[in-house]
């Protein structure tokens, strides 16, 4: 059964049209993010908020660069840029994101993993010990015999959709490696705010390679979980994002397709 949800409601999403003044941070228990998936449908690939500013509201998360140069995955207050080659560089603190979801991550359950167990095995163990209508960071630090990953491609305008983008990334195996899977589930609800279900990227253990997680076979593993209480979400007030189209009903098999 998934653990019991603490008294209190859910707050839920907040957006605004400004950015924090500078040394404001927000408490654990919220996930920040700045920008939409659906912005990022539209091919929404610039925004003016730094990494810098990011690491003001979160030491723990995922997200993707300006242009979409790579994917970030961070965690143990650090971040880092995967990019379509497989490789990982730490995130500078000006670099700019377009999208980016980010929490101070303090784990309230710490979890050993059953062993051997494939992709489908392992997110039903998850979907057992996390909640269904809540935001959840998670973290996987363990031995894996293949880790499966893809990340896109930067691109250059006029920006194509993302399904177009994401349509040929080159995929990457890490094999007999020791390294981490981090990320989030988010409820149905969340669906184009950002990405419903679980989102997971993989750092190898040497921070020297990764991407986004496509496929995976834990040979043993520690979990740790941090359910998220509040949401806030950081709009920008660019001209990309302001002409952008939120109204198609595609958008959910989009984002399938182009996340994995």
């Amino acid at each position: 059964m998934s653990a019991p949800i603490p008294e209190g409601s859910l707050k839920m999403v907040q957006p605004v049209w400004h950015h924090f003044s500078p040394g404001q941070n927000h408490a654990a228990g919220e996930l920040y993010q700045t920008s939409l998936m659906t912005a990022l449908l539209n091919g929404v690939y610039e925004g003016e908020t730094t990494y810098g500013e990011i690491r003001r509201h979160g030491d723990f998360g995922l997200g993707t660069f300006n242009d979409l140069d790579g994917e970030m995955v961070g965690f143990d207050g650090m971040f880092y840029q995967l990019r379509s080659d497989g490789s990982a560089r730490p995130v500078a603190a000006e670099q700019k994101t377009p999208f980016a979801v980010v929490t101070f991550f303090q784990p309230e359950r710490e979890l050993e993993l059953p062993g051997n167990a494939g992709k489908k095995e392992l997110l039903a163990f998850l979907e057992k010990v996390t909640d269904a209508n809540l935001f959840t960071a998670v973290r996987i630090d363990g031995a894996f015999d293949e880790v499966r990953t893809r990340t896109v491609q930067i691109q250059h305008r006029p920006f194509p959709p993302l399904t177009e983008a994401t349509a040929h990334q080159p995929e990457k195996s890490f094999c007999n490696v020791e390294g981490t899977l981090a990320g989030f589930r988010s409820p149905s609800y969340a669906q184009g705010i950002g990405v419903a279900g679980f989102h997971l990227h993989f750092l190898r253990k040497d921070k020297q390679g990764g991407g986004h997680a496509l496929d995976y076979r834990l040979r043993n593993g520690i979990l740790q979980i941090c359910t998220l209480h509040d949401f806030h979400v950081e709009l920008p007030n660019s001209g990309d994002f302001l002409k952008a189209k939120f109204d198609d009903k595609s958008f959910d098999q989009q984002i399938k397709a182009s996340e994995g």
